[in-house]
């Protein structure tokens, strides 16, 4: 800011942008034209115009004399006259107007001169156009008679200069900015000052549109400002120190709860520290529980803006429990409470405390639901533990009791509950009613309605009782689907052992004929049908098998990478080119302990699953990764699903870009013969066979769907941890021979079968071959025929089931005469369902149901040959 030395000539007047008296300063005056304004002489009058006029008056007369100008004349006074009526006229209808010239200047001297601020007008490179006379008294008294600025009042403070050039900053760039600071005048040393300086950039006026922008800055002396608001701090703080030690509890909150003050009496009841949690972040539901908290919201609604009374339980910071009578009231942004101990000494436990006391401490604090029920049906009152029930189910404590709890419950449980309530307060007991509450309907609570002896003027008629029953029911319906899919498993399981048997003999009969018949016979074309026809049918018998976890698994050490490696080729050929099939690799994995054709399997069918979900394309992605113990904790904690036994696992996750599934149809999609395709587009045993096989290899199966989100299916496989490298040899204990070509033998073979047909076919076949047959129907039998042959047999083929003696009763029996004797198995079950009742080292051979003429040959051969 620059500033000129002050002239006074006489001939200058004031203008708004000079201070009072700086009009004839020749520097401010040049400054000012700079910026669009000019200065005009003071004795500029009437009678300079005058003079002209008179001039004029002579020159007109002049040529009147002359008389050769005439017509000239003429002219020029009809266009005078013109001028004449039209300026009379405008000035009548007040079109044109006279003003006081130096009106303006006057005002705006007269209103900057008055105020208690100091002003000062710039421009944006700092020239002065303006300063006020208050901005002259703040100068120093030796700078009387110059244009002062800033710098001059402010000279020699140097946080004074700090702050200068931090506003000046903000000017250059046109930004409005303030600032304050304390100030010691010079030669005023202990007089302080506290002062707000600000700076606006302006636009001028139109009539100046073409100078430069120009700055207005304010000084304003804030000292008594200042000590007004410290004497009204130290007001307030005397206030609160009465507060502080009233006998009473006080809390003030926001309206989102959080704590705004709080008094030194509640704190020391609660065991706040001051400078502790006292003064960190805190929150009402802190103190009293957010069933308590929402309890006394519903009091406050209630009483329509008046005080709310309620009693409440809150938690000190040591974790103790103290009785407490609440005086609530909301206030415009908050709440305003008051409490007090309603124990005798304010201590937690019962003596002493009275037995009105003692009830609401029990009422308080019971686990369930407790409300009382007016007689209009409405609540009376109720304890914490109902309020957060309801609260869970998006509603509030205030209104009728029926509306609260029935609002979003089915029309017959609701009925019910509607004619508890009337039978209650009509003093008859009910029955115990289960309600749904909440918008989306995922809680369930049961309630207890009883009937209250009926006093004249007794506010409460019926009491209610709510237990929330949502992890119940949740776990009665997890229970009923368990029971359900395993009572379908058992059936499944043994359709499939009979059918097992029925295909037996299909298949075998077929390949007997078979061999009867050349294939240019008629009849061979129908044979080989039926027996295709058989042999699909012992695959969907499979699949059933596969769902009742009773398939023979031949379990090795599996790596999931590799394995999801070898079958990417085969799975994108099956889903085609319209789907993408992503694989990521993981990293680390673990080995799992399975069968390798049903781990493959479980992938086709999911992926075929997730084909189908497609119809359009999409992107099928397909990842494995390692789950640790407390992964699977947290895994397990998903809602509505099973829980997952903590344990290490291997994750496959199967995730599709499809059309998603219901919540109906998530509940569905494992039992057997359910599809939602159309008909003879699907035998509804996919997924179930998927299913059957995770839980047959010990794992978990989840699923994760939205409708038009996708579908993810999670299978979780305990991880295998071997005790050494050969562990982890591929196929370790599985020796797979290769069909010999030539399968007929000799020696003798003792078949035990119950079933008729199927034991018709084996001897027929097996003698077939060149073996000598004994047959037995039951095991019992077949020791009778035993004995009766003195040379013994080479090899026993027993069925597993049967009536009187079971296979592996019957291979005891034998060892104890002939521990060496080779013994087949062949049943429609598992192995691993009666080895279990074998020895662990007993040494047998396993044929699964059903079999055809060759795999029953193969065996035998491969076992007479060991």
């Amino acid at each position: 800011m620059q500033s000129s030395e002050v002239a006074t000539p006489q001939n200058q007047i004031a203008f708004p942008f000079m201070s009072e008296g700086e009009a004839g300063n020749p520097g401010a005056v040049a400054a000012a034209e700079r910026h669009g304004f000019v200065a005009l002489p003071d004795n500029v009058g009437i009678w300079p115009i005058a003079g002209v006029m008179g001039a004029a008056s002579v020159a007109i007369l002049s040529l009147f004399a002359s008389g050769a100008a005439e017509p000239f004349l003429l002219t020029v006074l009809a266009a005078l006259a013109m001028l004449g009526v039209f300026f009379a006229a405008a000035l009548a209808l007040g079109y044109i107007r006279f003003a006081d010239r130096g009106g303006m200047a006057d005002l705006v001297n007269a209103i900057c001169a008055d105020v208690n601020v100091g002003l000062l007008v710039t421009a944006q490179d700092g020239t002065i156009a303006y300063a006020n006379g208050r901005l002259q008294a703040m100068a120093p008294s030796s700078e009387v008679g110059r244009l002062v600025d800033f710098e001059t009042i402010f000279a020699g403070d140097a946080k004074a200069g700090e702050t200068l050039f931090r506003l000046q900053r903000a000017a250059a760039r046109g930004e409005a900015a303030l600032e304050e600071m304390d100030h010691i005048p010079p030669g005023r040393v202990g007089e302080k000052r506290q002062i707000r300086i600000t700076c606006r950039p302006f636009a001028l006026p139109a009539r100046a549109a073409g100078a430069a922008p120009l700055v207005l800055w304010t000084l304003t002396d804030i000292t008594d400002e200042r000590a007004l608001d410290q004497d009204r701090v130290h007001a307030l703080e005397n206030a609160l120190s009465y507060t502080d030690t009233a006998p009473v509890g006080l809390i003030a909150t926001h309206n989102d709860g959080s704590v705004r003050y709080i008094n030194a009496t509640f704190a020391n009841w609660l065991g706040i520290a001051r400078g502790g949690k006292r003064n960190a972040d805190m929150n009402l539901v802190d103190i009293i529980t957010i069933g308590g908290n929402a309890l006394l919201q519903g009091a406050l609604r209630r009483t329509n803006g008046t005080a709310a009374n309620i009693d409440l339980d809150v938690t000190c910071d040591d974790g103790r429990v103290l009785p407490m009578r609440f005086v609530a009231r909301k206030t415009h942004d908050g709440m305003l409470i008051a409490a007090s101990s309603r124990d005798k000494d304010g201590a937690v436990g019962l003596s002493g405390v009275s037995t009105d006391q003692r009830a609401a401490r029990f009422f308080q604090s019971a686990p369930f639901g407790i409300a009382t029920i007016a007689a209009d049906g409405r609540i009376a009152n109720a304890n914490a533990a109902f309020a957060r029930i309801v609260s869970e189910g998006g509603n509030g404590i205030s209104g009728l009791v029926t509306d609260i709890l029935g609002r979003t419950a089915e029309a017959e449980p609701k009925a019910e509950f509607d004619a508890a309530i009337r039978d209650a307060l009509l003093g008859r007991a009910s029955s115990p009613v289960e309600l749904t509450i909440g918008d989306e309907k995922k809680a369930t609570v049961r309630v207890y309605v009883s009937p209250l002896n009926a006093r004249e003027g007794a506010r409460e008629a019926a009491i209610l009782y709510v237990i929330d029953a949502t992890e119940e029911k949740a776990l009665e319906a997890k229970f009923a689907q368990s029971s359900k899919m395993e009572a379908v498993g058992n059936l499944a399981g043994g359709i499939a052992h009979d059918f097992n048997n029925v295909l037996t003999a299909i298949i075998g009969f077929s390949d007997l004929l078979l061999q009867t018949h050349r294939p240019t016979d008629a009849a061979y074309k129908d044979i080989n049908n039926i027996r295709s026809s058989a042999v699909r049918a012992a695959g969907l018998v499979a699949k059933l098998l596969a769902f009742s976890r009773r398939q023979t698994f031949q379990s090795e050490p599996l790596h999931m990478g590799e394995v999801l490696s070898d079958m990417s080729n085969l799975l994108r050929r099956t889903l085609g080119e319209k789907i993408d099939l992503k694989t990521p690799p993981a990293r680390d994995l673990w080995y799992i302990k399975a069968d390798k054709t049903q781990i493959d399997q479980v992938l086709i069918n999911l992926t075929v699953n997730a084909k189908d979900a497609m119809p359009e394309g999409g992107v099928v992605t397909i990842q494995t990764r390692n789950v640790t113990e407390r992964d699977s904790q947290r895994e397990s904690q998903r809602p509505g699903q099973e829980s997952l036994l903590e344990a290490e696992y291997i994750c496959i996750e199967v995730q599709d870009t499809g059309t998603g599934m219901s919540a109906d149809v998530r509940a569905k999609i494992f039992e057997p013969f359910f599809t939602t395709k159309g008909v003879g587009k699907g035998t509804g045993l996919g997924l179930a066979t998927v299913y059957g096989i995770v839980k047959q290899s010990g794992g978990y199966i989840f699923v994760d769907s939205e409708e038009g989100a996708g579908t993810t299916f999670r299978v979780y496989l305990p991880r295998f941890s071997p005790d050494n490298d050969d562990d982890l040899l591929p196929n370790k204990g599985i020796v797979k021979k290769e069909t010999p070509k030539d399968l007929t033998g000799f020696g003798r073979v003792l078949l035990v079968e119950d079933e008729d047909f199927v034991r018709s076919f084996a001897v027929r076949a097996l003698t077939r071959l060149g073996y000598e047959v004994l047959e037995a129907s039951t095991g019992v039998e077949a020791l009778e025929v035993l004995a009766a042959s003195p040379g013994g047999v080479d090899l026993v083929v027993s069925d597993v089931v049967m009536p009187e003696m079971d296979g592996p009763t019957l291979l005891k029996e034998l060892r104890k005469t002939n521990p060496s004797l080779k013994i087949i198995f062949v049943s429609g079950y598992p192995n691993e369902a009666f080895e279990t009742s074998l020895d662990k080292d007993e040494q047998f051979a396993f044929l699964p149901k059903p079999f055809s003429m060759p795999q029953l040959a193969a065996k035998v051969k491969e076992e007479m040959g060991r």
